[in-house]
């Protein structure tokens, strides 16, 4: 008997799978909230230098008082980092120019253009101009820990098992992220926004793992999916509660204090029987075998369900199945070999694509909150598309279709002049939308290439390749202050370089039971 047979037999995608898989993708979907949150509680608004403290105001009008401090730029706006030495008063009259006249940096500080964001960490802690930097710093120590959590809690799953990992990891969000609202130091915030992002990879990779594992071979494909729709509906989430809650403390509480509650009702959830099964806990793998079988109204199934059917199951199945240990699993044989290096690619391609056009919205030019929202509201077709896609032709076509389709979007445009923002926006969210799409299906993909006593392990490490695309991204941005064209090249090309890597070394799954051994997966 297959695993699968099992479930099948327990009522298939019943009660239980629904109520399980949505209780899990609730919270999938408000991380999506802390991976953008930054575009928020990190914005930059239009500032200027504050006028030097040992002069007073000599006139009332503001404006007045500001063109004789700070000088304009080549667009006619304030300067955002230099000031008149001395005041000019020279300017205000009419065709006056201050031609020569001495500047220096902002050493009284700056004035921050309060009515679209009322604070955030840049207004707080003065990142700009030369601290402009830390501001990125932050993304990236945020980004660092999502790379640490997808190694350590990838190891954990496949020797701790799925529940507990996830059960700590809703904890340490909820309270890492109540307290980077609470501190007022950078580097508590660095901190503690390190620690969150170690989370998102113990929340996305193990409630995969358990809607996987407890789901039958034909719900996989929508339950994978619908991680994915959860994702989008957090990024909408966003757009919403950060236009209603604009101080960025607030905001950031806001999005953390229901991970207390998902903590709470995590308790309930029953750890996977394949994991149990496969470290010799059989009485209660048949336990939550049998609560599956009440809640699916399959109950005289499950009370039927005893010792001898599951040790013919671990016989059968499991038999010569071994916990992995090493990372090196995933490079001593073959086949094993051949799709972990692949994935690798495709992982940290994807990942340096999708953070190089989603994690700063204020380089499009238009309302931050609508281009959130737009961001978000594009990934609902592309994936009802990779839906009917990943149901009706397979995994492999649809994940390097949408790859290929976002490489080449992206560097499409490229060519769109640079005052046509809407234009440009619109296509960089049609790619954004692809990449998501294809992000999506290559977890399920991922999951159902790895037999189950390496799949986590397998998760965990082609998650690390994302996160150092994660990492990636940003420095790939700095390459255009030497030429515009460095970024979109180098994002679409790594994209397109993925989708050949899927049609080339990886094999389909649709429809495939799950593999569940290392000889298995090498004798297939």
């Amino acid at each position: 008997m297959a695993f699968t047979d099992l479930l099948d037999a327990l009522g298939g995608t019943g009660r239980f799978q629904l109520i399980y898989t949505a209780l899990l993708l609730l919270p999938c979907g408000l991380l999506a909230c802390h991976n953008f949150l930054q575009n928020f509680t990190a914005a930059v608004p239009p500032h200027h230098c504050q006028h030097p403290a040992n002069l007073t105001q000599a006139i009332n009008d503001s404006g007045a008082w500001l063109r004789a401090t700070v000088p304009l730029d080549q667009h006619g706006v304030p300067e955002p980092c230099q000031r008149f030495s001395e005041p000019q008063w020279t300017l205000l009259s009419s065709n006056a120019s201050a031609h020569g006249a001495l500047t220096e940096g902002c050493t009284d500080g700056w004035v921050y253009d309060r009515s679209v964001f009322p604070s955030t960490i840049v207004m707080e802690w003065d990142l700009v101009c030369d601290a402009r930097t830390l501001r990125d710093l932050a993304q990236a120590i945020y980004m660092a820990g999502v790379l640490v959590g997808a190694a350590v809690f990838g190891s954990l799953a496949d020797r701790l098992g799925r529940k507990a990992p996830l059960v700590w990891s809703y904890l340490q969000l909820a309270v890492s992220g109540a307290a980077t609202a609470y501190f007022n130091s950078f580097t508590t915030y660095c901190v503690f926004r390190f620690l969150m992002g170690m989370t998102f990879s113990g929340i996305i990779l193990n409630s995969l793992s358990l809607v996987v594992e407890w789901m039958p071979t034909r719900g996989r494909t929508v339950a994978g999916i619908l991680l994915g729709y959860s994702f989008t509906t957090g990024q909408l989430i966003l757009a919403g509660v950060a236009y209603l809650i604009r101080p960025w403390r607030r905001l950031q509480f806001a999005v953390s204090a229901p991970f207390l509650i998902f903590f709470l009702y995590s308790w309930w959830l029953p750890e996977s029987s394949r994991w149990l099964l496969l470290h010799g806990k059989s009485q209660r793998a048949m336990q939550n075998l049998r609560l599956v079988a009440v809640m699916n109204g399959k109950k005289e199934e499950g009370e039927r369900l005893n010792a001898e059917v599951v040790s013919s199951y671990i016989h059968s199945e499991f038999a010569n199945v071994r916990t992995s240990s090493s990372v090196l699993d995933l490079f001593r044989t073959p086949a094993i070999r051949k799709v972990t290096c692949c994935l690798v690619v495709v992982w940290f391609s994807n990942s340096v694509a999708y953070y190089g056009l989603a994690m700063d919205l204020q380089k499009f030019g238009l309302d931050i909150y609508l281009v959130q929202a737009l961001f978000g509201i594009i990934d609902i077709p592309a994936m009802l598309v990779a839906t009917a896609a990943m149901i009706h032709v397979g995994r492999r076509a649809t994940v390097a279709s949408f790859l290929l389709l976002a490489g080449l979007m992206v560097i499409a445009n490229m060519f769109v002049p640079e005052d046509l923002q809407a234009l440009r926006t619109a296509q960089a969210a049609m790619g954004k939308g692809c990449l998501a799409s294809s992000f999506i299906c290559v977890y399920l993909f991922t999951g159902e290439l790895y037999p189950t006593e390496i799949r986590q392990m397998g998760m965990g490490f082609a998650s690390v390749s994302a996160r150092l695309g994660g990492l990636v991204a940003p420095l790939i941005t700095t390459l255009g202050e030497f030429s515009p064209l460095l970024p979109p090249i180098s994002f679409g090309a790594t994209s397109i370089l993925a989708g050949v890597a899927v049609i080339l070394f990886l094999t389909e799954t649709r429809n495939m039971p799950l593999v569940e051994t290392i000889a298995a997966m090498e004798s297939r």
